[in-house]
């Protein structure tokens, strides 16, 4: 669009201003419950993420910064120290597995990719700033929406090419997550909050070339980390220009080259975006575009009895946006893999699952499962191409030793909002991610509870308590 025009239209004030007048009550029940699931699958991931390689290394820059005071806890790490390093971490620890919630699109151009991560960069920022700060659970809850509703819906206006030549959204809208929450829950008024969210702007960063690396993870962190220092910033009475996203030269046009005034404007919250389009919990720890494919391969093995041994090819047909993001056929270690469709389906052949034990670079490194990647061809397919670019269309045909040929398709995965995933179920895998870090059964089950009923928590004392360590 004209971007002149564009620039006529005080977008960031009114953003400011959802953030500041937004009311608790003003969340459906629907959306309450819907943010729960994924903040109780964040608080399990931030644990898992804490015994990765690379939570191991954030530790030891944390301690190379000096960080020994604080009040706003490391999930799993065993400390507390000051909040915006704290939401780094946890950014870290939420997105290190590719294991967390992502976002669906709503207009078919907006490329699935394109769209964010919601929860790594505004959970940890909340959470910071809500224990810091003494927050009641119900304003916590509202904070995270906030800031998971500005995300999705900067992402959704910003145009195409942004995804498309390289930026990663997750780090690059996540920054005005963390603005967004924080600001909430310091009580900024819209002036304020309309500077953090600018300053936010200008730290906003990310590219997808990272892909597979302790660098994507690495993004998330940081993006919530901007936000958390933009809204104390703004607090100081820092200056920031009224107008970081619509301008000429600011992040829509600077990042994207242009975006929808019509995905934003009067959209915030109307609807919010975890009633519609939804946001998507992960089953599996890998790239979300591997899923309906995941979950009709897995569908397909059950129903037809596939055994790894009978299978001469896979064909696997997307659109031809999907292997922007999917881009390593010949994975070298799990990072990768979490990127690689051939991957993906060789090892639900041969082990009919995929979860955080199967992503390791010991299974990568398996010679079964290298043979079985070579018989997998990952294509572009024309009808996966017509369906639209916010759709995820997975085409897949296996071809038996004994000249069977088994097809199946399937637009979503597993977690979607088609295909949902109960708090129950969010739950379990909740459970899978903190025994996986080390964490006793029934401190896992406690924290459960307390995030199902989280809008009558007085603060975060309780969760904090749980969540600083795994013993």
């Amino acid at each position: 669009m004209d971007q002149n025009k564009a620039a006529d239209v005080a977008l960031t004030k009114y953003v400011a201003e959802f953030v500041v007048g937004t009311k608790f009550e003003e969340l459906s029940a629907e959306v309450v419950a819907l943010g729960k699931k994924s903040i109780l699958d964040g608080f399990g991931l931030a644990l898992s993420g804490s015994v990765a390689k690379s939570g191991e290394l954030v530790r030891r820059h944390l301690d190379d910064l000096g960080l020994a005071r604080g009040t706003a806890t490391v999930i799993g790490g065993g400390r507390k120290i000051a909040p915006r390093f704290a939401a780094f971490a946890n950014g870290v620890g939420i997105h290190a597995d590719d294991y967390d919630d992502t976002q669906l699109a709503v207009a078919k151009d907006r490329v699935y990719g394109l769209l964010t991560h919601p929860t790594a960069p505004a959970l940890p920022a909340a959470f910071a700033m809500g224990e810091v700060l003494k927050s009641s659970g119900k304003d916590f809850l509202l904070a995270y929406h906030l800031g998971v509703e500005v995300e999705c819906k900067v992402a959704e206006a910003i145009a195409p090419r942004h995804y498309q030549t390289g930026f990663h959204a997750t780090a690059t809208c996540g920054t005005f997550a963390a603005a967004a929450a924080s600001a909430r829950l310091m009580g900024l008024d819209v002036d304020t909050t309309l500077r953090a969210l600018s300053i936010a702007g200008s730290q906003s960063a990310g590219l997808r070339e990272n892909f597979g690396t302790m660098t994507k993870p690495f993004h998330a962190g940081r993006s919530s980390e901007s936000g958390v220092a933009a809204a104390q910033f703004a607090s100081y009475g820092w200056t920031a220009t009224p107008r970081i996203l619509e301008a000429p030269r600011g992040f829509f046009a600077a990042a994207g080259g242009g975006y929808d005034q019509n995905a934003i404007l009067g959209k915030l919250g109307a609807p919010w975006t975890f009633a519609n389009p939804g946001i998507s919990i992960k089953p599996h720890p890998s790239g979300s575009l591997t899923h309906p494919g995941m979950t009709e391969m897995l569908r397909l093995i059950k129903e037809n009895g596939i055994r790894a041994e009978e299978v001469k090819r896979v064909r696997v047909g997307t659109n031809s946006n999907m292997p922007n993001a999917l881009i390593h056929h010949r994975p070298k270690d799990e990072l990768q893999a979490k990127f690689s469709m051939e991957f993906c389906m060789a090892i639900l052949l041969l082990e009919g699952r995929a979860g955080l034990n199967e992503f390791t670079d010991a299974a990568v490194e398996r010679e079964d499962v290298r043979a079985m990647i070579e018989k997998v061809d990952f294509v572009i397919d024309d009808e996966a191409e017509a369906a639209g670019y916010h759709l995820m269309t997975t085409l897949i045909d296996i071809e038996l030793n004994d000249g069977r040929k088994i097809s199946g398709r399937a637009d979503f995965g597993k977690g979607s909002p088609a295909f949902p995933m109960s708090y129950d179920e969010v739950a379990d895998k909740f459970r899978e991610n903190a025994e996986f870090a080390g964490m006793a059964k029934s401190k896992a089950n406690e924290i459960v509870e307390l995030v199902r009923r989280l809008e009558a928590l007085p603060s975060l004392d309780e969760l904090s308590a749980r969540l600083i360590s795994v013993a």
